[in-house]
């Protein structure tokens, strides 16, 4: 299957007719309708009623709608390639996992925006396994994670180290009571750990914060992302550990408590590729590195 398979076929289908499809592609009608019949016994399916008037089987009527979209997005593309070759867009590219829009992510990005006038940032959710193979791909500039890893083609900093704290239902007999909790406190409790794949993530890590207190978490629930995790923590489906960050959402039917464990808290770690020498990244790492003084002083991991 060929792009041109798909701007046939749109067209056609947009048209209604395979006489006017032909007039606006500048092409024969038998031509034209051998690649509609090539498309469909590729595909396997009957797009088309060849009726009076021509319509779309509901196959049909869905491979048009997709098949719009891709064509749409790789227009888009290829202006956007034009653009930036001609210098008329500094475009970033950002990894990110989902529990870092709730920390400071977001003002980073505000601010570099002010400091490079006209730069186009494209935010990307990637787990922080993910953000090593798109970095390596050139996908992203800089991504940022909180799993720890070994790779000599990236770099990292800390950005900072974030306290956790346990997430569980409004109703929870815990939910009523003030002060810091132990994790020990809470051994009996479905732990419901996120996201469940690609792994290691950040469940591997919770799971260690576990075990290095001598608890042997119950395992009850593993959620694909954060979002279903706190939904799932809001059913009395369980507990989460979840970065203190994350309390910024605002749920009112999950409450959060602090953890009596000094030794427990996530890094926010960036990374980035160590032989980008790119202007954009320079300006990027410099506007991090002076960002938040509330945060630890990054250092290099």
């Amino acid at each position: 299957m060929e792009l041109r398979h798909l701007r046939y076929f749109t067209t056609v289908a947009a048209t209604g007719s395979f006489s006017r499809a032909a007039e606006k592609l500048n092409i024969a009608q038998p031509p034209l309708s051998r690649q509609i019949q090539q498309l469909e016994e590729e595909l396997g399916v009957r797009l088309l009623d060849r009726g009076r008037p021509l319509t779309l089987t509901e196959s049909g009527r869905y491979f048009f709608e997709q098949a719009r979209q891709i064509l749409q997005r790789v227009e888009e593309t290829k202006a956007m390639t034009r653009r930036i070759a001609k210098g008329m867009v500094l475009q970033f590219n950002i990894g990110f996992v989902a529990s870092t829009l709730y920390d400071s992510l977001p003002e980073l990005i505000r601010r570099f925006r002010i400091t490079v006038p006209g730069v186009e940032v494209q935010l990307v959710e990637l787990t922080t396994m993910e953000q090593v193979a798109a970095l390596k791909d050139g996908r992203i500039d800089v991504g940022f994670g909180r799993l720890k890893f070994e790779d000599e083609a990236i770099m990292r900093h800390v950005v900072r180290e974030e306290r956790l704290c346990l997430a569980v239902p409004i109703d929870h007999p815990l939910a009523a009571e003030s002060g810091r909790i132990r994790l020990k406190d809470v051994a009996a409790e479905p732990l419901i750990i996120y996201p469940k794949s690609p792994r290691p993530s950040y469940a591997d890590q919770v799971l260690g914060f576990y075990r290095d207190a001598g608890v042997e978490p119950r395992i009850g629930i593993e959620a694909r992302e954060l979002q279903t995790a706190l939904g799932l923590v809001a059913s009395g489906g369980g507990v989460c550990l979840v970065p203190a960050s994350v309390r910024r959402l605002g749920r009112e039917d999950v409450r959060y408590i602090e953890l009596d464990e000094p030794t427990i808290s996530t890094p926010i770690i960036m990374s980035y590729r160590r032989a980008d020498a790119s202007k954009l990244l320079g300006q990027f790492v410099m506007l991090v590195r002076d960002f938040d003084h509330r945060s630890v002083e990054p250092a290099e991991v």
